[in-house]
Parts: structure tokens; C-alpha cells; sequence
């Protein structure tokens, strides 16, 4: 009877283990970052109050740490229940062609987010009859970043064009300003040459460079290196050891006039520097890409394996909620990569970036890994830093298309 007694009691503590459930969630979102995850959770276990979630952030290097932890566990059998990848060829490239990945497309048609998000953005988290990821938030890499006060000083506009950039170059080193543009380390230059290339081929010479219509030796896009050059002709020369922040401070500080960065630079002048939008510090897309967007996206999701499927469904449904996405973003500095969201909640900058995302062709970026596989882009580096270096067009397009080629691009 006693053994009985213990068996059920035993048998009562699993089905009590079931009924709360567990979620483990995997990211790189630590540090400033942390507040944003903490909300999306709160907003998880109002819904699901008797499932214990488990924080797994790895932090540092970008989240090149934590993808060198999710490739032992993904190769291991051990995946987490739900993961964070930037949306698009970092995952699919990555762990759907590898077939470690569930297909979400039922998903996306039960909680409608077929209509939710833009077709352009849908279109670059698919392949091959699938949709692969949830995203969580958008921000966009195109922006040119200057300080209103001095441009008014110097008496120059912001250009809308890589040629009436040169020009304004050319006059501000007239008027003693040494470096007009402000660059930082190695993948601020990448980052760099990703608007100088969408700039300079549009947006839809930009898709034909990755689907593998158009090759990087093409004289089009050996242009583009020989125009990033010459962009490069008007920055710092210390590049290399600043941060990108370093490189924002330039901007405000006059030392430099313009900088092309991500948007998280908006929440680094609002949150770090106390700097009022439009006054403190200004913005526009970077030269020849109005009325493009160009994106990237964190986002998350569902390995085939994972332990408590049922509890990152619910998960990843939270994730692309109207509820989730605008608890999330106005804490990251990011925007709703949903077209609904309550812009009340918002910053001045951030309702700017979604008037446009809702407006503008979106395009992919390569820097932050929506276009190119991580094979390509890891290596791509090293290309822009012999460019730099060596200046020569031609030998730099060739490295990038022989890249390309072992990646599968076009394929």
C-alpha cells in the first residue's frame, strides 16, 4: 500500500511537471539589451503564467559567441527550444539547409502574420516553399547620421546622391574638416560599403547580386568598389580602432560631419548622450537610397527536436503579436517589424522608421546577415579590408564573386 502510495504520489509531481512546462529561450541579448527580453517574457508568462522559462542568454562579440555555443548544441541534438538569428540566410543559410529547422508557414497563416508583415520581409525569411523564423523587431542599416547645428555652420546640406556626397566631400575639406565622414572598425566599413553598393546599383541591382543575376565582376559592381574608395578618400584615418560608437561621437562632437550606421545609433544619441532627435543629432538615408529600407531582424526559431515544441509554438506566437512586438521594440530602439503597431509608444526617430516601412522597398542587408550566408560573410571581411588597403576594384570584385561561388550564391 505504502508502495503504491509513493508511486502515485510520484506519478502526481510528473503530471504536475507537465502541466507547468518549461521554455528555454537562447539569445545573445544581454546588457542594454536586457530590458527589451525581460518585457517580451512578461508579456509570455501573463498568458502562460505556470510555464518556467529558462533565460539562456550567451552575451558578447555580437552574438558570435552565442552561435559558437547554438553549433555545438544544434550538432550535438541538443537544441534549445527556441533560438534568436538574425532573420533571413544567417538561419537559412545556416541550419535550414541543414534540415534543423521546423517549417513555420501553418504559423504564419493561423495568426495571420502573412498580412501583418510586408511581403518584401516575408519573402526574405522564405525558401523553398517554407517561411523559417519569427521576427521580433526591424531596424534599418541605410541611415546617414550628422549633427543639424554644424552642416548649418559649414553651410552644407545633407547629399542625396554618392556623387553629390563627394562633392560636399570635397568642400568640407575645403573648410578644414579633415575626415567629412567618420568610420570605425573593420564591419563598420562592410556595413559602409553595403550602402554605397545599394546606392549605387538600386535596390533591385542589389537583389540580382544576391539571387546570382547579376556577378560581382560586373562592371556595375566593380563601380561600386571603386566609388566606396573613393568614399573612403574622405574618412578618418584611424579607422580601425574605433568602436561605432566612438565613430558616433565624432559626428556629434564636429570632429567629423556624416556617419552610416544602423539605427541603434538613434537609441545610443537619445538614452547614452541625452541628445533631442532633430536638434542634437540628425538622420537621413544614406546617399541614393530614398525610398529604400534597408532591414534587418532578430528573430527566433523552432528547431526540429526541441524538447518543449508546444511551449515555443506559444512563444514564437507572442513573439509576433501586436502586444509583444510594441512591449519589446520601444525598449531595444527598434521598430515593429508588424505594420500595426501603436506608435504612441514610440520615439520620434522610431515613428520616422515606420512611416518608411511601411512605405519603402525593403531590401535585405548583407552586414547583418538577411541576404548572404554566413560563409559569404565571414569572409567578406577580409576582402573589404584588402580593398582598403590596395584599392584595386577589379582584384577585390573577382575575391568577392570566387566568395559567392563557394557560398552557392545564384544556385
Amino acid at each position: 500500500m505504502k508502495k503504491a502510495l509513493m508511486i502515485a504520489a510520484a506519478l502526481a509531481l510528473t503530471t504536475s511537471a507537465a502541466a507547468a512546462g518549461k521554455l528555454e529561450i537562447f539569445s545573445w541579448w544581454s546588457g542594454d539589451e536586457g530590458p527589451a527580453l525581460d518585457a517580451l517574457i512578461k508579456v509570455y508568462k501573463q498568458k502562460y503564467p505556470s510555464v518556467a522559462v529558462d533565460n539562456a542568454t550567451v552575451s558578447g562579440g555580437a552574438g558570435t559567441n552565442a552561435k559558437a555555443v547554438l553549433k555545438t548544441r544544434m550538432l550535438g541534438g541538443t537544441p534549445p527550444d527556441s533560438f534568436q538569428a538574425h532573420a533571413g540566410q544567417e538561419l537559412i543559410g545556416t541550419w535550414v539547409v541543414a534540415n534543423r529547422m521546423e517549417d513555420l508557414s501553418g504559423l504564419f497563416k493561423s495568426e495571420g502574420w502573412d498580412k501583418a508583415f510586408p511581403k518584401d520581409l516575408v519573402r526574405l525569411i522564405s525558401s523553398k516553399g517554407g517561411i523559417w523564423s519569427v521576427p521580433v523587431n526591424v531596424h534599418r542599416s541605410n541611415v546617414m547620421w550628422y549633427n543639424p547645428a554644424k552642416l548649418k555652420a559649414w553651410g552644407v546640406t545633407v547629399p542625396k546622391t554618392w556623387p553629390e556626397f563627394l562633392k560636399t566631400c570635397s568642400t568640407l575639406k575645403a573648410k578644414g574638416v579633415a575626415a567629412p565622414l567618420v568610420v570605425g572598425e573593420n564591419w563598420t566599413q562592410q556595413h559602409l560599403w553595403e550602402s554605397v553598393a545599394i546606392g549605387t546599383l538600386g535596390a533591385k541591382g542589389w537583389e540580382d547580386l544576391w539571387s546570382g543575376k547579376l556577378k560581382f565582376t560586373d562592371p556595375r559592381v566593380v563601380g561600386v568598389f571603386t566609388t566606396f574608395g573613393k568614399v573612403m578618400d574622405c574618412a578618418n584615418k584611424d579607422a580601425s580602432g574605433l568602436s561605432w560608437q566612438q565613430a558616433s561621437d565624432r559626428v556629434i562632437s564636429g570632429q567629423s560631419a556624416f556617419n552610416i550606421m544602423g539605427d541603434w545609433a538613434a537609441g545610443y544619441f537619445t538614452t547614452t548622450k541625452k541628445l533631442a532627435p532633430n536638434t542634437g543629432f540628425g538622420w537621413a538615408p544614406a546617399p541614393g537610397t530614398t525610398k529604400t529600407f534597408v532591414m534587418l531582424a532578430d528573430s527566433f526559431g523552432l528547431p526540429k527536436g526541441a524538447k518543449n515544441r508546444a511551449e515555443a509554438l506559444n512563444w514564437l506566437k507572442v513573439l509576433g503579436s501586436k502586444a509583444g512586438q510594441d512591449a519589446f521594440n520601444p525598449l531595444k530602439g527598434s521598430i515593429a517589424a508588424r505594420t500595426d503597431s501603436d506608435l504612441s509608444k514610440y520615439n520620434t526617430y522610431s515613428r520616422s522608421a515606420a512611416a518608411d516601412w511601411k512605405s519603402n522597398k525593403i531590401v535585405g542587408s548583407l552586414v547583418h546577415g538577411a541576404v548572404a550566408p554566413e560563409s559569404f560573410m565571414s569572409a567578406f571581411g577580409t576582402v573589404i579590408d584588402q580593398y582598403v588597403a590596395s584599392r584595386n576594384s577589379s582584384g577585390a570584385a573577382a575575391a568577392a564573386q570566387q566568395l559567392a561561388a563557394r557560398a552557392g550564391i545564384g544556385k
